[in-house]
């Protein structure tokens, strides 16, 4: 589980997103950036919280928001997830999780008494400086965005 904190500087960190291209934490420096971590594409939970933000994109970005959905899946299935959904927003593919273990929302999970690897999912409201507002470990897939403006 994260040890980052709100007030803690975000970790700067180099990605790839569904089109091939390569973006940098740093790029949004001066926006606030929602970077959400979430554990597979097209799963129920993850389309919850993935169409809930993208039902309220357009309030997200009026206060000023990036949203950037991050998970271990790779470039194509990120594509389709977005195609699929009309997702507005870019999705790194982190398929060596080192975004994951920069952010500590990579480890070892438990269901139904099995355990596995996996990503701990995870919302980093992150300011305009590049400093965490807020850390949300208990997301609302269905209501996500009521918890990240409340």
């Amino acid at each position: 589980m994260t040890t980052l904190k709100a007030g803690d500087k975000a970790p700067e960190f180099e990605g790839v997103i569904q089109d091939g291209s390569t973006i940098k934490l740093s790029d949004y420096k001066g926006k606030k950036v929602i970077l959400y971590f979430y554990p597979k594409d097209n799963t129920p939970g993850c389309t919850a919280e993935s169409c809930n933000l993208r039902d309220n994109y357009e309030v997200l970005q009026e206060k000023g928001y990036v949203v950037l959905g991050i998970s271990s899946d790779g470039e194509a299935s990120h594509q389709k997830f977005i195609t699929k959904h009309e997702l507005p927003f870019d999705l790194i593919a982190d398929t060596d999780k080192k975004i994951h273990e920069l952010f500590g929302v990579w480890g070892e999970k438990s269901m139904y008494g099995r355990k596995y690897m996996g990503t701990f999912r995870t919302t980093f409201v992150i300011d305009e400086e590049g400093v965490l507002e807020e850390v949300i470990t208990k997301v609302k897939t269905k209501d996500h965005t009521a918890q990240i403006l409340a």
